[in-house]
């Protein structure tokens, strides 16, 4: 729709520039002593703002012959005429409206004359050619804001694909290795096979209806946690502790669903596995300054070459906050020689 007559203060806005212009023709008028301030604003005011419905058609001129599609001939035949049109047709209403002055009230209008006509018609076809000039630069910045929503959108889109392909590399490794821990205990401890069974099945279900939300909050993160952790402990028995280090707001807090889970199957396999005597898992989350910090670190066992990994989890975990936080996000990991340390800084949500 045309950006000038879109809405009632687009129409106030237009028919005040195009009273401004009238006015400027009526200091033409009086500066060259054709006639007086009263007749010259009598005839150029309602001539003006007829005028700017008239030049509210070069939107649609300009629509029809875009910018990557003008040659000069194109250019000169199609605006040259449209231009032409327009000056004549206003021509036509100020002669028709200077006639219908004189036939109201003589002292109204003044006469007419052949140059005055002649200067109405120019000026006509230039008003209407900056017309089709001011539209031209409306819709080039149009369709600059137009590629930049669009643009702005596929971002988005790629953003949430992206964070899909990831979750659904997660959710069947963890399985996987569930399913595996399964099949080990049923030939050592049926009952804590079925038990486990049972564990794995109510983690699920809570990962399902928590996996599609792109922001959980950290107490529904640490509640699945523990029942993977009750998973696993039938596996690993004691020797596999947690402990979890909450302060009073960070459980209220945002964050991606299933970050925790993999990092604490990272412990469990490259920490608490090689140990003979096990270790604990521990999970600290603390607020500070805007800014929501996690913690989790394991023991490991230095002469372990299985505690090394690929560190695959952690760069999924890393692309996942880049999707999310673009460069408002930290992930790091150190490790010593009796421990692995992960740090995750993320920007506060309550």
């Amino acid at each position: 729709m045309n950006p000038f007559l879109s809405n009632l203060r687009a129409i106030c806005y237009n028919s005040l520039i195009w009273a401004l212009v009238g006015a400027l023709f009526a200091v033409l008028l009086v500066m060259t002593q054709i006639t007086g301030w009263q007749q010259a604003l009598c005839f150029t005011l309602p001539v003006c703002l007829s005028f700017s419905f008239i030049s509210a058609s070069a939107y649609y001129v300009c629509k029809a012959l875009p910018l990557h599609k003008r040659h000069f001939l194109s250019w000169l035949t199609f605006f040259g005429s449209s231009s032409f049109f327009s000056a004549a047709l206003w021509l036509s209403i100020a002669y028709a409206w200077h006639k219908l002055c004189r036939f109201i009230e003589p002292s109204w209008a003044f006469e007419l004359s052949t140059t005055l006509l002649w200067l109405t018609f120019i000026l006509g076809a230039l008003l209407y050619l900056l017309s089709i000039l001011c539209y031209d630069v409306l819709i080039a910045f149009d369709n600059i804001r137009q590629a930049e929503r669009r643009q702005a959108a596929s971002e988005i889109y790629a953003r949430e694909a992206e964070l899909q392909m990831l979750r659904t590399q997660i959710n069947p490794h963890f399985l996987f290795n569930s399913l595996n821990s399964i099949s080990a205990l049923t030939a050592i401890d049926a009952s804590a096979a079925r038990q486990m069974t049972i564990e794995l099945a109510q983690f699920f279900r809570q990962t399902l209806a928590l996996a599609d939300q792109q922001k959980i909050f950290l107490a529904q993160e640490i509640e699945l946690c523990q029942h993977f952790l009750a998973v696993e402990k039938i596996r690993f028995g004691k020797k596999l502790q947690a402990n979890f280090e909450l302060d009073e707001i960070s459980p209220t807090c945002r964050i991606p669903p299933m970050i925790l889970q993999p990092l604490l199957e990272n412990a469990i396999k490259h920490g608490i596995r090689d140990l003979v005597d096990g270790g604990t898992i521990t999970v600290t989350s603390k607020v500070r300054d805007e800014w929501l910090y996690i913690a989790i670190e394991n023991p490991i066992d230095p002469e372990s070459s299985a505690s090394e990994g690929t560190g695959t989890g952690l760069k999924n975990l890393r692309s996942r906050f880049a999707s999310l936080y673009g460069q408002r996000c930290r992930v790091d990991w150190t490790k010593d020689l009796s421990a692995f340390r992960v740090e995750i800084a993320l920007p506060l949500e309550k």
